[in-house]
């Protein structure tokens, strides 16, 4: 699995853009490909899909929005070809604040997203996504959780945990408390 990609931006397509590393051109789906530059350095944090008739690569330039990707098609009925669209259209800011406070009309209005669905990402994210810590701590509740420590327990020591140190640290300190 890649965790980013670093070339040259050498095509830019309504879909995606193409990055060339070593004189390979990797296509990869983004939500807003004229955010690139053609002929600029770039490094994007990717998500690799692979399935029986399918290998495509997601990207974004903030590891942030990727984190919140792969939390929104940890949902059941929204793949990625879904979620994508979301991210052209609203902040991850705005996301996280309408998944936190229930905002179906926001959810609702972008493409192929309906009301059962945003009902759903809802139900499945509220209270996960705890944004006074900052979007950087998500990987840190994603490995505390693969520890075996609930969401309840982990958001109850987050605001004591220091968020500007690194993510062995915040480990470190959350072990500690926890």
């Amino acid at each position: 699995m890649y965790s980013y990609l670093n070339g040259v931006v050498t095509e830019i397509l309504p879909e995606g853009v193409t990055l060339e590393i070593n004189e390979i051109g990797y296509f990869i789906r983004c939500a807003n490909p004229y955010q690139f530059v053609l002929g600029e350095k770039k490094k994007v944090y990717i998500y690799q899909l692979v399935r029986e008739d399918e290998i495509s690569l997601y990207g974004f330039l903030e590891r942030e929005k990727l984190v919140l990707f792969l939390k929104l098609i940890s949902v059941k009925g929204l793949g990625p070809k879904m979620a994508l669209p979301i991210f052209a259209k609203a902040s991850s800011e705005e996301i996280v604040k309408a998944i936190e406070n229930a905002d179906l009309n926001f959810l609702i209005k972008f493409p192929k997203i309906g009301e059962k669905i945003a009902k759903q990402i809802i139900l499945d994210l509220k209270g996960g996504l705890v944004k006074e810590t900052g979007m950087n701590d998500q990987e840190l509740i994603a490995t505390l959780q693969s520890l075996g420590y609930s969401k309840k327990q982990i958001n109850k020591i987050l605001p004591e945990i220091d968020s500007q140190k690194s993510l062995e640290e915040k480990l470190k300190e959350a072990l500690k408390l926890l």
